[in-house]
């Protein structure tokens, strides 16, 4: 039986491994997907099995009761709650790690098990209250916005210390609690306090920060328990968080110490001057000049999740193609409010995967691009990153494109994205508005060309 588990261990790793690699694209993410589910039941199996438990009812319990949550959430939640339902995910993740952690506390517990414990204590902790900001933050539940006061960092600064003193105190002296306590309140703390300051722009690092950290409490917690499998997939889980973490950061043109600790999305951000007027346009005048379009690129923001616009896009889409036009989707790595936001809706819609261009090879196509459609994108089309040196957001990579010949911009209104500054580009002479809710725009340009 020993053998047969160990193997069965090798086999998940395995399959967790091959899983990861296939998440890598979208035309292979589902497969993914499911063989790392795969691996995860053989990983709980054996480990339940390895563990020689007398008695499953709590377990079974525990089964059932994960088992209506998870699928009452797959057929609930919307797609544009998708990124608030990963926050709170990654905390629960966090929350489990926490207290296999507490749990795995015997009397003569070596000093690095007694490391491994903390660790996961305070990595958990960190993860499950920081993600249920995060929640709140992307859910809208709380303001959005960063929360900054005087004397932050040295609270901030207190709580770090304290922490790490109750750590070495509890490895000192584990039978004395109040340290282990100390060390659970910190940490919770600590989550709260290290979320809050960071604005909403910047919540799609977060949410990968927090998934890295979630990995890495389950590889602690694996250390603690003595359980390879979770060491194995905890590992995996933190290095692709930390990994996506960088790729981000790089899409932003900014360090993770200054997406952390820079307060960037507070609202309070020195306005771009912009010069020229907003010129509105009408489905029925955009649909003339989509007609004569040879070329057209849709760029997706986060207007498109909130307006559930995906499927109507790929019609619109389908019925230009047919009109003999080139279309391509053009993502940036931060658009919506998750990593992949923007693949995951068109993916859910059919679009194919070869029309999906990243940032960095639609760019080069735009000053051959008849029209660019923004739907409900602002901060990643915005020119000012390039142009004005004094912008929060300069330097920042975007699609460009305000170097196509004409832009459609789909907004409800005119207010501003996540980073709260003016965008440029709604004021150009090449840009027309189309007003109104993007689902209906976009349905009334098909219905032109259904006519």
């Amino acid at each position: 039986m020993d053998s047969l588990i160990q193997y069965s261990y090798i086999v998940a790793a395995a399959l967790f491994i091959y899983g990861l690699k296939q998440l890598g694209s979208p035309a292979t993410a589902r497969r993914g997907n499911g063989l790392s589910a795969i691996a995860m039941l053989l990983a709980v199996v054996a480990g339940l099995l390895d563990q020689g438990i007398v008695e499953y009812q709590w377990i079974l319990l525990g089964i059932v009761v994960g088992t209506v949550i998870g699928a009452a959430a797959a057929r609930m939640v919307q797609m544009t709650a998708m990124p608030e339902m990963v926050a709170l995910f990654n905390g629960f993740g966090g929350l489990a790690s926490l207290l296999v952690g507490w749990a795995a506390l015997a009397p003569g517990s070596a000093t690095f098990t007694l490391v491994t414990i903390i660790l996961s204590i305070l990595i958990g902790g960190v993860t499950f209250t920081g993600s249920l900001i995060a929640y709140g933050k992307l859910s809208e539940r709380i303001g959005s916005g960063a929360v900054l006061f005087s004397g932050q960092q040295v609270v901030n600064s207190l709580i770090v210390l304290g922490i790490l003193a109750g750590s070495v105190m509890f490895c000192l002296q584990p039978a004395n609690h109040f340290w282990l306590y100390l060390v659970v309140a910190l940490s919770l703390v600590f989550g709260v306090m290290a979320v809050i300051p960071i604005g909403g722009a910047d919540m799609p690092v977060v949410i990968s920060l927090l998934n890295s950290y979630s990995g890495l409490a389950a590889c602690a917690a694996g250390f603690a328990v003595n359980n390879n499998i979770l060491i194995v997939a905890g590992a995996l889980v933190g290095a692709s968080g930390i990994i996506l973490t960088q790729i981000m950061c790089k899409a932003m043109n900014r360090s993770l110490a200054n997406v952390l600790f820079s307060g960037f999305g507070s609202g309070k951000v020195e306005q771009t001057a912009v010069e020229g007027e907003i010129k509105p346009i009408s489905a029925e005048d955009a649909y003339y000049i989509l007609e004569a379009a040879s070329n057209v690129a849709i760029i997706p923001g986060y207007g498109m999740a909130v307006a559930q616009a995906q499927h109507v896009v790929k019609e619109l889409a389908e019925m230009l193609e047919r009109n003999g036009c080139e279309v391509n989707f053009g993502i940036h790595p931060v658009a919506g409010r998750m990593p992949g936001h923007m693949n995951v809706l068109l993916a859910e819609a059919d679009v194919p995967y070869e029309q999906l261009l990243e940032m960095d090879d639609i760019n080069p196509r735009m000053e051959n691009v008849d029209v660019a459609i923004v739907i409900g994108a602002n901060d990643v089309v915005n020119p000012a990153a390039r142009e004005n040196e004094g912008s929060p957001i300069y330097g920042m990579p975007v699609i460009n494109v305000d170097k196509a010949r004409t832009v459609f911009v789909l907004k409800r209104s005119m207010a501003s994205g996540f980073a709260g500054i003016e965008n440029p580009l709604f004021y150009k002479d090449n840009t027309r508005m189309l007003f109104g809710d993007a689902k209906e725009s976009i349905g009334n340009l098909v219905r032109e060309f259904s006519v």
